[in-house]
């Protein structure tokens, strides 16, 4: 069955109030599935869509653990990190957001239409775009504005240096939320963003509770995780 669609304006009680903040807002929010869950509180994880397995594990673990400590996952949809996100909050039985840069109704990549279909389930996609706007480059990086607007912070799993995910944590620092990265080998191209970000002043996080902590969320974590 289809989930519902819905639009949400700038106007609409249910329009995210940490959205409302941001510069260049978007007036609209396309949204499949359950759009109550905007009002929930967030933590974006992005990274790079050419994970390694490092990566991978890392990105479903504190999505999974976050997950169950009362955060939604919010994520792009996209390979590699952003589905790891979405598949570790799913199977800790929790809703997931996905912020994606085509029209609600248009799945990319592909590849990920069953994952849609769960997150639509009990959480939400959500676009600025219309009903029908195909996959265009631009968009994507446009809607990282969006990302970071809905969380109380982004946390950056793995990144090349001229990752997209670092424009994600650049745009995150200007709406004055929190930013957190995972560090890797030193040798390792894919966590290089990651170490530049942790230079410039991102958290480094060895374990969801360091979130936890720096959001004053601690307690929602049980002493074990």
């Amino acid at each position: 069955m289809t989930a519902e669609h819905h639009i949400v304006c700038f106007e609409d009680p249910r329009y995210p109030e940490l959205l409302r903040q941001i510069d260049v807002a978007p007036p609209l929010l396309f949204v499949r599935g359950n759009a109550g869950i905007l009002a929930n509180a967030q933590l974006a994880i992005v990274g790079s869509g050419n994970a390694t397995s490092y990566g991978l594990r890392n990105a479903y673990w504190m999505a999974h653990e976050l997950g169950q400590a009362g955060l939604v996952i919010t994520s792009g949809m996209a390979r590699g990190i952003d589905t790891s996100a979405h598949q570790g909050a799913l199977a800790a039985g929790q809703a997931t957001i996905a912020l994606i840069g085509t029209g609600a109704d248009i799945i990319y990549p592909t590849s990920n239409q069953k994952l849609a279909d769960e997150i639509a389930t009990t959480g939400a996609l959500i676009s600025e775009f219309a009903l029908g706007t195909l996959p265009i480059s631009t968009n994507f990086p446009r809607r990282n504005r969006i990302m970071s607007g809905l969380s109380l912070g982004t946390l950056v799993v793995e990144a090349i240096v001229k990752s997209g995910s670092l424009i994600t944590a650049r745009l995150a620092l200007e709406q004055n939320r929190e930013v957190f990265a995972i560090p890797g080998l030193i040798s390792s191209p894919q966590s290089a963003g990651c170490h530049q970000l942790i230079a410039d002043g991102a958290r480094l996080v060895a374990q969801p509770v360091d979130i936890l902590r720096e959001l004053g969320m601690e307690e929602l974590v049980n002493s074990g995780k």
